[in-house]
């Protein structure tokens, strides 16, 4: 095996497929609350969600979940989806509908490369809602190298984006 190789840098993620206990209930979340937008029902056990008219962001099914408990905290699997907003004001945007909506946060978080707020869906599964600060603003060490961090996030700065 080449251990030198190196994925290409256009590479991404293109979807994360979530196993939930109840789709209509997982698309309240991420459709109406989120507002990704819902590409396709694979029967009743499935549904493909996106934003922007892509085939699916997100997947969602029942397949081995039908109406079980979320996993366990202290077990392996996912930490988090993690959601990546164009803007700080795209940001704001949902932090503020879900302010409104009196959905409970889990934190929030500046990283220096990017500012973020997390929550979990009702199935429990972790979300990080995200913008990445310009790339000539993240911080690095003296050795070149990305210094990232976890503080506060200024939560009354991104409101700011609004006005």
């Amino acid at each position: 095996m080449d251990k030198n190789y190196i994925i290409p840098a256009q590479t991404r993620i293109g979807h994360v497929h979530l196993k939930v206990a109840d789709i209509k209930r997982s698309l309240g979340f991420y459709c109406d609350l989120l507002g990704f937008e819902l590409t396709t029902m694979y029967g009743t056990d499935a549904a493909f969600i996106s934003a922007g008219g892509y085939h699916h962001h997100i997947g969602l099914n029942t397949w081995y979940s039908k109406g079980l408990p979320p996993a366990a905290v202290d077990s392996v699997g996912l930490f988090h989806t993690a959601i990546l907003y164009p803007t700080r004001k795209d940001l704001a945007i949902i932090y503020d509908r879900l302010r409104r909506a009196n959905y409970p946060f889990t934190g929030g978080s500046d990283h220096g490369v990017s500012e973020a707020l997390y929550l979990n869906d009702p199935d429990d599964n972790g979300v990080e809602l995200y913008w990445d600060k310009p790339k000539d603003q993240w911080p690095q060490k003296e050795d070149g190298s990305l210094e990232m961090y976890s503080r506060a996030l200024d939560l009354e700065s991104l409101l700011k984006e609004l006005e």
